[in-house]
């Protein structure tokens, strides 16, 4: 009873907890059996999400700003190789100067894995999962899951259509889904915390190396919906990235799970 009345003040007002601040910048979601657009041997109906919030919005460049002058080693010239690339924060004009290539409210890029990871650890938080993060992105504006809806593919697809070199657009002009999470679609890929598990194809002879992506959580996966290209599209670029990578569209939110 205690746990269910937990769960509920965490999933739906969000009260009580960082003294009001989780509620405002991330968004309850009560989880439940998902089937994901991975096909997971051992979940064949489905794949169970416990309860979890998420931020609203992806990290910008003010608030990564506020966190490496807090925690300095994850400067760029600073941070150890093996956590970052050396086009880690490329786009910034400093250290500690995002300057006009990366304006405060656009979403943060350029950040490998382990410096997104390190940043929601700062926070008490974590990097959502791949089903997570899915399962949030499953909704539009009015329905927690129109993934067979045609005309929601396409406009997925069109926001995907969009060349690279375009300048980023700030964060929070998409409206928000059925959760009240933005962004998840159309602005930026984002880093999830199993990322380097995740893989395409189910012969991972495909894959490069044959031992790196051959499992996630319990069960080898392959793509169970092959008409969901963007999904499948997002799940072959993390795939492909080592956690020290960073790429000009890869940016990333955070997760807190329920408390039990």
């Amino acid at each position: 009873m205690r746990r269910a009345l937990a769960i509920a003040l965490f999933v739906l007002p969000l009260a009580g907890l960082a003294a009001g601040a989780l509620g405002s910048r991330y968004a309850g979601l009560p989880g439940g059996v998902f089937k994901s657009v991975l096909r997971y041997e051992d979940a064949k109906d489905g794949v169970r999400i416990a309860p979890f919030a998420l931020m609203r919005r992806p990290v910008t460049n003010a608030e990564f700003l506020a966190f490496v002058r807090k925690h300095p080693q994850w400067q760029r010239g600073k941070v150890a190789p093996v956590f970052a690339e050396a086009r880690y924060l490329s786009q910034w004009a400093g250290p500690v100067t995002p300057g006009s290539n990366a304006l405060p409210d656009r979403p943060v890029v350029w950040v490998s894995w382990f410096a997104a990871d390190a940043y929601c650890g700062s926070l008490g938080a974590r990097l959502p999962t791949w089903n997570e993060w899915e399962y949030a992105a499953a909704a539009d504006e009015t329905r927690r899951d129109a993934r067979q809806d045609p005309a929601w593919r396409e406009r997925i697809l069109g926001w995907y259509s969009r060349p690279s070199s375009t300048a980023l657009p700030r964060v929070g002009l998409q409206a928000p889904n059925a959760w009240g999470v933005q962004d998840l679609h159309g602005l930026v890929w984002e880093w999830t915390e199993d990322a380097s598990s995740l893989l395409v194809d189910s012969d991972n002879r495909t894959q490069g190396d044959p031992d790196k992506a051959k499992f996630c959580g319990a069960g080898a996966l392959s793509m169970d919906d092959r008409e969901n290209y963007a999904v499948m599209m997002r799940v072959a670029m993390l795939s492909s990235l080592d956690g020290d990578d960073a790429t000009a569209n890869m940016g990333f939110r955070c997760a807190w799970s329920a408390p039990r």
